[in-house]
């Protein structure tokens, strides 16, 4: 009886080295190399492994479009050596051997898409670029952004993420959930205010008051050193309650309350005027902070709107438009003459 079982041990261990043998000779012939580049050229396959996804639905797709000669026996072999599937987004060249396909599919090391989030943007233009780089769709980013239980679980009075996105550089990856590329920029926020000692023990409130501040500062400085100036003018008018006459948020009613395309100029003559739209964010007609981020801020105009340098300051214009420079002035007057003089300097500054 033990001379039998022994026998059959053996038989089987021959049995399943000539089965591992024939898969893995079968598995040479599986991939389309390079040696095959006249009557198939190198081709490289994006494949998208969501998470789920079964090796015998993988095999089949990479054998439909021409990466492997026989899918069927890259899952065998697959199924033989444990082989465990990971999601993600790949790029796989029919070059490869099956070998190292099944590495890089079982690796989880993904192809990542490099996005950069531009300073001042607001959500909507966040979404239409993580829509062209196939991130996420706009739509899905918008309403992650606008998920009143998602920002509540921030601690955020608000309706939405404005101005908690940060802007940054991220590498993502095909397809994403949106709430986790919302997520990702809020807590990238949160990460970059901790380096600054300024934000350390603010309320809810007041960062909500600061970084509705730092949004405004953000789409009205050019020069990063004139920042904290713009800041400290703004400061000084809420201060005193005087209307913040910034453009920046009137452009914010006509492009995203209104939907309207930005305009070229902002009107402030007539009864038609931009300036006169009845809108709680338009900061020409009412004294304080809009009713909440006009754009999503980065370090400078943020750090700039958390601890403003003291000025008199309660004035800026811009004087320079090649270099995004302004002139500051404590009082009307003075406001105006400069005014003055850009609109009837001859040409060439003569």
């Amino acid at each position: 009886m033990k001379i039998r079982n022994i026998l059959l041990t053996i038989i089987s261990s021959i049995f399943l080295c000539i089965v591992i043998g024939f898969l893995f000779f079968m598995l040479s012939l599986t991939s389309i190399t390079s040696s095959d580049s006249d009557k198939n050229p190198e081709k490289i396959y994006k494949i998208t492994v969501p998470s789920g996804e079964t090796i015998r639905a993988v095999t089949r797709e990479l054998e439909e479009n021409k990466i492997i000669r026989n899918g069927f026996v890259m899952y065998v072999y697959a199924r033989f050596n444990n082989f465990v599937l990971k999601a993600g987004t790949y790029h796989l060249k029919n070059s490869m051997s099956v070998q190292d396909i099944l590495s890089i599919l079982e690796s989880g090391v993904q192809e990542y898409i490099r996005v950069s989030i531009p300073e001042g943007l607001t959500i909507t233009k966040i979404a239409e670029i993580f829509e062209e780089n196939k991130i996420t769709t706009a739509q899905d980013f918008y309403d992650a952004a606008y998920d009143r239980e998602l920002v509540s679980s921030y601690n955020i009075p608000a309706e939405n993420f404005e101005g908690f996105l940060f802007p940054d550089t991220y590498f993502l990856t095909e397809n994403m959930d949106a709430e986790t590329v919302v997520k990702l920029m809020v807590d990238t926020f949160f990460e970059k205010i901790s380096s600054n000692k300024d934000f350390v023990n603010k309320t809810n409130s007041e960062l909500f008051d600061i970084v509705t501040l730092a949004s405004i500062v953000q789409r009205e400085y050019r020069v990063a050193d004139e920042a904290p100036l713009i800041a400290s003018v703004f400061e000084n008018r809420l201060r005193r309650n005087i209307g913040l006459y910034s453009c920046a948020t009137v452009e914010y009613i006509i492009t995203e309350i209104l939907g309207q395309p930005h305009p070229k100029v902002i009107t402030t003559v007539g009864s038609d005027a931009d300036t006169k739209i009845d809108n709680p964010y338009n900061t020409y007609l009412w004294a304080g902070l809009p009713p909440g981020p006009i754009s999503n801020p980065g370090m400078i105009a943020l750090s700039a709107a958390v601890n403003p340098p003291v000025t008199d300051y309660y004035y800026f214009r811009l004087v320079d438009e090649e270099e995004g420079r302004h002139v500051f002035t404590s009082d009307f007057n003075a406001h105006k003459e400069i005014g003055k003089e850009l609109y009837t300097k001859p040409i060439g500054g003569k």
